[in-house]
């Protein structure tokens, strides 16, 4: 009997199967106990299929001068998907952690990431973006909750830093309601539209943070 005939036929049996069985498993899934949620959003690895995201934001000049201070040169959709896909790459060999941010409905609608960890001093950092059409809703807070309580409380790190570009007022009022303190002013340090910009330092405690949102 010619067995090649049997092997092939059970490999793609088996192949089926799997398939079937990832796609029920997939149905399955309960987030009712899963970490990287709240009551607005979720949590999941960022990839490089998340261009579209990252591109689309990329016409937001303001938000993006907030985010990079700069002002960025134009990109192809090509382009988008490379600088996206080496900056997936890269933060991969820095220790940068991205997410996509999700509502609970599945509705991609920004994305953000740890960053600049230094685990000796136990400080770090957080990049966001919330997509322009779901900005003020609550998503950005609650998704720099997650981010923060993992750092603190599963990383063991002991201070996020962030700064601001004088009237990114979104910004500063989302850090405040966190719990942020403002530490400081360093003037003049981004040039935009004919003037430089001052920075504004905020900065936030593990201790500060547990006391005001740690359940």
């Amino acid at each position: 009997m010619d067995r090649s005939y049997d092997t092939i036929n059970t490999d793609t049996e088996i192949n089926v199967f799997m398939t079937t069985y990832e796609e029920k498993i997939k149905m399955k899934i309960n987030y009712d106990r899963y970490y990287w949620q709240n009551d607005l959003v979720r949590l999941r690895p960022a990839t490089a299929e998340d261009w579209d995201e990252f591109y689309v934001n990329y016409f937001d000049s303001p938000a993006r001068f907030l985010l990079d201070s700069l002002i960025e040169i134009p990109l192809t959709e090509e382009g988008a998907k490379e600088v996206w896909s080496e900056f997936i790459e890269s933060s991969k060999k820095q220790g940068r952690l991205n997410f996509t941010v999700e509502t609970l409905d599945g509705l991609k609608v920004g994305s953000v990431g740890i960053a600049g960890i230094d685990e000796r001093n136990g400080t770090f950092g957080v990049g966001m973006q919330i997509g322009r059409d779901y900005r003020g809703k609550g998503y950005g807070t609650a998704a720099m909750k997650i981010c923060l309580d993992y750092a603190f409380n599963e990383r063991r790190l002991n201070k996020f830093q962030s700064f601001v570009i004088e009237g990114n007022v979104p910004s500063e009022t989302m850090l405040l309601k966190l719990g942020c303190v403002k530490e400081g002013v360093i003037r003049g340090t981004t040039y935009h539209q004919g003037k430089y910009w001052n920075e504004i330092h905020y900065g936030l405690f593990a201790d500060e943070f547990n006391e005001l949102h740690k359940l």
